[in-house]
């Protein structure tokens, strides 16, 4: 009956460790997505409105955000890569966007809310082409 015990005790502990590996990555796995589904308020500033216009150079058209990517002229002529933040997927389609919406080359002027740490992001609530046509007038705070 020792024996039995013994067995019984030695396959229980490959299992804990086994079930306690499992909730660890789950753990690991889900702080990873509350970290890059962040809040508005945290990363943009409302007060700090700005406007870029330059070349779309990459459109990344996945959740939880839409972004696209732009390069951008600074006035002493050097180029700035700018990253554009939109509202998710669903609401994108429900707003008549797709995946063809925008295409790299494409010349936007987008308007916004600045990034909080000074970095060339910013929470898109307005995109039109440099030809006038209006593509967006709310972004991803949707």
């Amino acid at each position: 009956m020792k024996q039995a015990s013994r067995m019984s005790q030695a396959n229980r502990m490959p299992q804990a460790k086994r079930s306690q590996s499992l909730l660890l990555g789950a753990a690991l796995m889900l702080s990873g997505a509350a970290y890059a589904h962040h809040s508005f308020p945290a990363q943009y500033d409302i007060n700090k409105p700005g406007t870029v216009t330059g070349m779309v150079t990459k459109v990344d058209w996945r959740n939880p955000h839409v972004y696209f990517f732009m390069d951008v002229k600074n006035p002493d002529g050097s180029i700035t890569g700018w990253s554009f933040e939109l509202a998710n997927v669903s609401a994108m389609r429900s707003q008549g966007w797709s995946k063809e919406t925008l295409h790299a080359g494409d010349l936007l002027e987008v308007s916004g809310s600045l990034a909080r740490d000074g970095s060339p992001l910013l929470n898109a609530t307005a995109v039109k082409r440099v030809d006038g046509e209006q593509l967006l007038s709310s972004g991803s705070r949707l």
